[in-house]
């Protein structure tokens, strides 16, 4: 995992992911999977949807884009993760720094007034 953390609507996030050096990671030219945790209440669930679908769809169309998938924890189905696939950890970034996600995050976070989990894991192990 290189980049773990929570990012609010208000925070600026290249202050949240400016540790990450590139250079110093191995797993940089490796397949990613992004973790994204969020409590969505019962009662915003249907406003989520489209901005769900909306931040999916503008996804696909970004370099690196492999997959992504949302599930919803059976127990507590306040509780959704949306698992990214990416070719690299350099491409996740991009787009968690992009100005058309950025707007779709405010809205996101706007609406559940909390904030957003993320996690990045490589495939296996380096040396």
């Amino acid at each position: 995992m290189i980049l773990t953390g929570f990012v609010d609507s208000g925070a600026d996030i290249t202050k949240h992911i400016s540790n990450i050096n590139f250079n110093h990671h191995k797993e940089v030219d490796m397949a990613v999977k992004v973790i994204i945790k969020r409590h969505v209440p019962e009662g915003k669930s249907r406003e989520m949807i489209p901005l769900f679908r909306k931040m999916r769809s503008l996804a696909m169309n970004q370099k690196g884009y492999i997959a992504g998938e949302t599930l919803r924890n059976m127990n507590d189905p306040e509780d959704f993760i949306v698992i990214s696939n990416w070719q690299s950890s350099e491409d996740w970034v991009k787009w968690l720094k992009s100005s058309e996600r950025q707007g779709i995050q405010g809205q996101i976070d706007n609406l559940l007034g909390g904030q957003t989990q993320y996690e990045i894991y490589h495939y296996g192990f380096t040396e």
